[in-house]
């Protein structure tokens, strides 16, 4: 699904990796899962004559494990045929049979296909197999979540770092975590060194997603942070999840090319606090930073929701912010206050505003978790996300920051984050290209933002992917001559040449940003993915410069 890749494991590459799925499964009876998910078993279909045969001397039909992928199936899988855009999961069913899978999930079109209709496996038919396999997959793995406190953040920005957060918090409580989310998928239980998670989502399809929750209950973790994408909220992988609390940072333009409006796209996210259906289960605790509109709209349908401000002049808040000073070097200091006044004085290693209102979103999580927040926040002073507004110093007089900024809010948050931190009469150098085969409507907008705010701005490419990244360069240059321009606009399409250009162009005090990719370890172009990493061509572009 676009919008939703992300790299397996931790971004260190260096971690003992733990299984995909438990070692330990006990069967399941499909009847069962059937009744739970309202399917029928094996009914007649279409073309079927009498209809699919159980032998009814074999005893109770169970699985072990569940999938959707039937190159993935294992002896006494339960195979998810699920319709799509393209095709259906049911024209692999031949392999998946093949491959020893015990019982199909599908819908009526699926069940009616030879491969399964003549199968004599169980066949479980439901008119939107999607929904319910969430929580079927949850069954199947022992409803791994009612054996941990799961925190879910969601949000257009801010779930990378919120998650961070939550685990640098839970760290120093002495908690076991997990952490699922797009550049870190990973398990740290005290006294153990950390080990990886395999995902290859910023959220994982529900049989992966409830795999790993199990595997992670066997590692002995208690608290888990994750990410939760629109995708996952609106295709139900998270459906059969039980969530402690559920966390919304922000919402602007993004992943349009799969929700039709933006109506549509906050209507994803607040399935996370109910309401939406998908087999989502609404989380006990919700917090809603309510710094913009969308967060506002959500606490007022949800009263009850813990609600946080880093704007002193926004709306009431529970958790605020007083007493905010941001730092040469990147740092940034703060008090959280709390509900009954309680004040928690804080320090980031993050620059910008929105890093505050990710802090107090993560606080408030915490305290909701049992959590005391000044532990918390000791936590929050040693927390640092790889791309996201990561500090590069490499001995340079100037702030050196490379971001996965992408769409056009969080460039225009960025940016102004980094006008506000360097000194006044610096300058902000900003390097940044559109991403191709994307939402091509933001990307005159992300043009316009940075002009606007940058002294320099070095239009680029991103990963142009199919597209003829001449093309995006010009949509966003179009956005950028649209406005009036703060300083230069210039551009390179090769994005190393563009790294170099900005680097030389800086002087002491500067403020130079490599925006849009951030963590990601390769640029993809024609199909190819060459390796290219923000950080170490910015690294290396300053010592080239010294």
């Amino acid at each position: 699904m676009q919008g939703d890749r992300t790299g397996t494991g931790d971004v260190a590459g260096s971690l003992e990796s733990l299984p995909d799925r438990p070692s330990q499964v006990r069967p399941v009876d499909v009847a069962l899962l059937g009744r739970l998910a309202g399917a029928e078993l094996n009914p007649r279909t279409a073309g079927s004559g009498p209809g699919p045969l159980l032998d009814p001397a074999a005893g109770p039909h169970t699985v072990t494990g569940a999938t959707l992928r039937a190159g993935s199936v294992r002896p006494g899988d339960l195979f998810a045929a699920l319709p799509g855009a393209r095709a259906h999961g049911a024209d692999f069913a031949a392999q998946a049979i093949a491959s020893g899978a015990g019982a199909i999930l599908t819908d009526g079109a699926g069940a009616d296909r030879p491969e399964i209709r003549h199968s004599r496996l169980p066949v479980l038919v439901h008119p939107n197999p999607r929904e319910v396999l969430g929580p079927v997959s949850a069954a199947v793995y022992g409803e791994p979540t009612a054996r941990l406190r799961v925190l879910g953040v969601t949000g257009t920005s801010g779930k990378t770092t919120v998650a961070h957060l939550l685990e640098a918090g839970l760290t120093a409580a002495g908690r076991a975590t997990g952490l699922l989310g797009t550049v870190r998928t990973r398990v740290q239980v005290p006294g153990h060194p950390a080990r990886a998670l395999p995902s290859a989502f910023t959220t994982p399809e529900a049989p992966d997603l409830q795999a790993l929750f199990a595997v992670m209950v066997e590692a002995g973790v208690t608290d888990v942070a994750m990410e939760v994408s629109s995708h996952a909220l609106a295709l139900g992988r998270v459906g059969g999840s039980r969530f402690t609390a559920g966390a919304f940072t922000n919402l602007s333009q993004d992943h349009l090319d799969f929700h039709p409006t933006m109506t549509d796209y906050f209507e994803a996210k607040a399935r996370l606090f109910g309401g939406g259906g998908a087999g989502v289960e609404a989380a006990r605790h919700g917090v809603v930073c309510v710094d913009d509109e969308w967060g506002r709209r959500l606490a007022a349908r949800h009263r009850d929701a813990v609600t946080v401000s880093s704007d002193p002049r926004g709306a009431p808040a529970t958790w605020t912010v007083r007493d905010l000073t941001a730092h040469p070097d990147g740092t940034q200091t703060f008090t959280a206050v709390g509900p009954g006044g309680l004040a928690v004085p804080v320090t980031l290693s993050l620059p910008g505003r929105y890093n505050v209102a990710n802090a107090l979103v993560a606080l408030a999580v915490l305290d909701a978790d049992g959590i005391d927040p000044e532990v918390a926040a000791a936590g929050f002073a040693r927390a640092s996300v790889p791309g996201r507004m990561q500090r590069v110093d490499a001995g340079q007089p100037w702030l050196g920051v490379v971001d996965y900024a992408h769409k056009p809010a969080a460039v225009a948050a960025l940016l102004d984050a980094l006008r506000r931190q360097v000194r006044p009469h610096a300058r902000v150098i900003t390097v940044l290209g559109c991403g191709g085969d994307r939402d091509t409507g933001k990307r005159p907008l992300m043009g316009a933002a940075a002009a606007i705010r940058s002294d320099v701005l070095v239009v680029t490419d991103d990963n142009p992917r199919s597209e003829e990244p001449g093309a995006i360069r010009r949509a966003m240059l179009d956005g950028a001559f649209g406005e009036p321009a703060r300083g230069d606009v210039i551009e390179i399409g090769d994005r190393r040449s563009a790294i170099v250009y900005a680097v030389r162009s800086a002087r002491p005090g500067d403020a130079v940003v490599v925006a849009g990719k951030g963590h990601e370890a390769g640029q993809e172009i024609n199909g190819v993915k060459y390796p290219f990493d923000d950080t170490d061509e910015l690294v290396a572009a300053i010592r080239a410069a010294t």
